[in-house]
């Protein structure tokens, strides 16, 4: 039941302009007793509204000013667009046309792409086309290069750590401040803690396509708990919480190992947003039937049709965590993974002023960016 004072697009200590300078607010809003919290961080999202941004096109910047202005109203004011294994001249074509730049009227901002493949296992390549899988070889990192074209705007990398030489990756990776992701995968163990040793910090969507949980060997999903994780470091883990790619109880028995640790993502492909039918993820068709996404004629789930907010909701539904613990899942969690949490994911003095309105049941009201407000609900509820 406080004020949230805001200038110059940062969220300011009050005690400032009270003591320091006897200033007083030119603007007052009434919330209406809304809750305000952080703008939704989503570090993996594969497009939306009929963009992919997994497909070479000649106006690819238009596809993500679209998605970026329409995910507004899901509360979303950051994300980093992902683009799932794709033959090199893709990301050759694709990569330079991303730019990290702020959110702002015209859309949510980019923090920089997430890379989904190709270098993950064929076992588990859930919906990525097998012949664009690729493995590292002699030059390893050098093959990265190579089938990327250019790491300027890479924020995360997905990988299969238990690749040859997956290790020097890792490490070039992480010292090039771009986080390594775990995922898509058959790793034990003993594998996944190397990788975390070597700098790996995320695994993307928990429990979806890696080894299923053994209680001998419980595979990448025992970094949760494990005791090889190096002093002071954490590991996050994406959830798609959508209630279709994880059982309410898988999700539960995450967020009770670890909570400080799981980020809500919503792996959304193009087909999020639009009715239901054909659609595509890059190389591959996929069907839309409700909320489940397949690749078309067969029973692969292929991303989520699921928005940030639905996934907040069903999260604090299922586990029956506090407000605080959802909404941190979607903007504390994500900002402390890429680093950034001095500027997101809080409503800290200091931070960037990217804040929701949402009322009691969780649906977002209003978003601000930088301290403008960028979307509303209006009172048609439209």
């Amino acid at each position: 039941r406080e004020d949230l004072w805001v200038r110059e697009g940062k969220i300011l200590n009050p005690e400032k302009l009270f003591f320091d300078e006897k200033g007083s607010a030119d603007i007052q809003l009434d919330c209406k007793d809304s809750i305000i919290a952080p703008g939704f961080i989503d570090v993996q999202i594969n497009g939306g509204f009929g963009v992919d941004f997994s497909l070479a096109t000649d106006d690819f910047k238009s596809g993500i000013d679209l998605v970026s202005q329409k995910i507004l109203s899901h509360g979303v004011t950051s994300f980093c667009p992902t683009l799932v294994t794709s033959p090199p001249s893709v990301y050759h074509q694709v990569l330079p046309q991303i730019s990290i730049r702020n959110g702002g009227a015209h859309g949510a901002g980019v923090l920089g792409a997430h890379l989904e493949g190709p270098f993950i296992s064929k076992e588990k390549k859930g919906a990525h086309p097998e012949h664009c899988l690729r493995t590292f070889e002699a030059g390893a990192f050098q093959d990265l290069l190579a089938t990327y074209g250019s790491l300027d705007c890479v924020r995360i990398v997905t990988l299969a750590p238990e690749m040859k030489r997956s290790s020097e990756v890792i490490q070039e990776l992480t010292k090039r401040g771009i986080c390594v992701s775990l995922g898509h995968s058959v790793a034990n163990l003993s594998q996944a803690e190397e990788a975390v040793q070597h700098g790996a910090t995320f695994i993307t969507h928990l429990f979806n396509a890696m080894l299923p949980f053994h209680h001998r060997d419980p595979g990448i999903v025992g970094l949760l708990t494990s005791d090889k994780i190096p002093a002071g470091r954490r590991v996050f883990y994406g959830m798609i919480s959508d209630g279709i790619h994880t059982n309410p109880a898988a999700l539960r028995i995450a967020h009770r190992a670890h909570p400080k640790g799981l980020v809500l993502v919503t792996d959304a492909i193009a087909g999020m947003g639009l009715a239901p039918g054909r659609h595509t993820l890059g190389q591959q068709v996929v069907e839309i039937d409700g909320l489940n996404t397949y690749i078309a004629g067969t029973k692969t789930l292929s991303g989520s049709v699921a928005t940030m907010d639905t996934c907040v909701r069903h999260f604090q539904e299922a586990t029956g965590c506090s407000v605080e613990t959802a909404l941190e899942a979607a903007s504390l969690h994500p900002a402390q993974l890429l680093g950034i949490e001095h500027k997101k994911g809080t409503l800290d003095y200091d931070s960037d002023a990217d804040f929701l309105m949402l009322n009691d049941g969780l649906y977002v009201q209003a978003t601000y960016i930088a301290g403008e407000e960028v979307w509303r609900q209006d009172a048609l509820g439209m």
